[in-house]
């Protein structure tokens, strides 16, 4: 079967490769459908690998698929059934994971595509548990965004910073993936949304999703013009996924006692921080990291129910994906690349 395999820094083949066993016991085979295209697949072909992997290796750490077959054990599950797949592989057993706290376990093994064999191949065997049923009127690019894409945003919005009703966001990069996922999430509460991007185009955009302020960061300082939006009051949470070139001004946006959340560091790792500052005006800051299963089930249940919609930018195949690494490493991006499997 085919598959798209990294075999070197910023080099991939299309490689033939074999098809899984029969699924064993508490296993699925699932019939690959879609691939949703994320920064951590930019990160893994640059080589910014943080764990010790081997090549050539599978790329793909968000994806959707049809159930092919099931292993002995699995119920709930059967042959054709849409399903979202969690890129991590948990332990499933210790306390975190039993208690529906996934993305703390305590033995995870990996991400899919990143350390482990990803899911840009026309089969793969997983366990049942790691797979969430599409509900009615969730297609295969729904689902293969709910993991990553608005799973995250589900959990730092509301797991984490515990976004209300009537509050006001900064969402930086409204353009990219989790942003404009973002902006819908929020948008849908009632909050009121502000948010960063880097073209009048992008701006546009933006604010057909629902945004109430657009700042394009090229032309303005966006901490400035958050605090002339706000009358200098600033918003009560930062959605960060930046790093560092926002992370200051991303602070002085922040109303006392605000909240700021970040899950990512696009543009950098290291920063500094005002001590004095952080603890004057009693901000909170949360770090986020992928999502929990139900988190992914919310999602779907809310593009079953209209309220959020994925934003695709381009569907490609294998013969184009350096093309779309390229395009997102360079953010020539609004919305999401899928890749399309099949």
């Amino acid at each position: 079967m085919r598959a798209l395999q990294l075999i070197a820094d910023r080099k991939l083949e299309i490689a033939d490769i074999p098809p899984p066993p029969p699924p064993g016991h508490g296993e699925v085979t699932v019939r690959i459908a879609a691939v949703a295209l994320n920064h951590i697949d930019v990160w893994g072909w640059r080589g910014m690998a943080f764990a010790k992997r081997q090549l050539p290796l599978v790329v793909g750490a968000e994806a959707s698929g049809e159930v092919d077959a099931v292993g002995p054990g699995v119920a709930g599950l059967a042959p054709g059934q849409l399903v979202s797949i969690y890129g991590a592989r948990t332990c499933g057993l210790c306390r975190p994971c039993r208690e529906g706290r996934d993305n703390l376990c305590e033995h995870v093994g990996g991400v899919h595509g990143f350390h482990l064999d990803g899911f840009a191949q026309e089969r793969i065997n997983m366990p049942a548990r790691l797979l969430v049923p599409a509900p009615p009127g969730v297609d295969a690019i729904g689902a293969a965004v709910a993991p990553v894409t608005f799973g995250t945003v589900e959990h730092m919005l509301f797991d984490n910073a515990r976004l209300e009703p009537g509050e006001t966001i900064l969402v930086h990069a409204g353009g990219s993936g989790i942003g404009s996922a973002a902006i819908q999430l929020a948008k849908r509460i009632g909050c009121t949304v502000i948010t960063t991007v880097g073209s009048p185009d992008k701006a546009e955009k933006a604010r057909a999703l629902g945004a109430d302020h657009v700042i394009n960061y090229r032309e303005e300082r966006f901490e400035g013009a958050v605090r002339k939006i706000t009358r200098k009051r600033g918003v009560d949470v930062v959605f960060e996924h930046v790093g560092a070139d926002t992370w200051a001004g991303s602070m002085l946006s922040l109303r006392r006692g605000g909240r700021l959340v970040t899950c990512g560091s696009t543009s950098g790792v290291s920063t500094n921080m005002n001590l004095m500052q952080l603890f004057q005006q009693q901000l909170k800051i949360f770090g986020s990291f992928g999502c929990r299963m139900q988190n992914m089930a919310d999602a779907m249940q809310k593009m079953a129910a209209g309220l959020v919609t994925p934003v695709i930018d381009t569907e490609v195949g294998f013969e184009e994906i350096g093309t779309a690494l390229s395009r997102m490493e360079g953010r020539d991006v609004f919305g999401k690349i899928i890749l399309r499997v099949r």
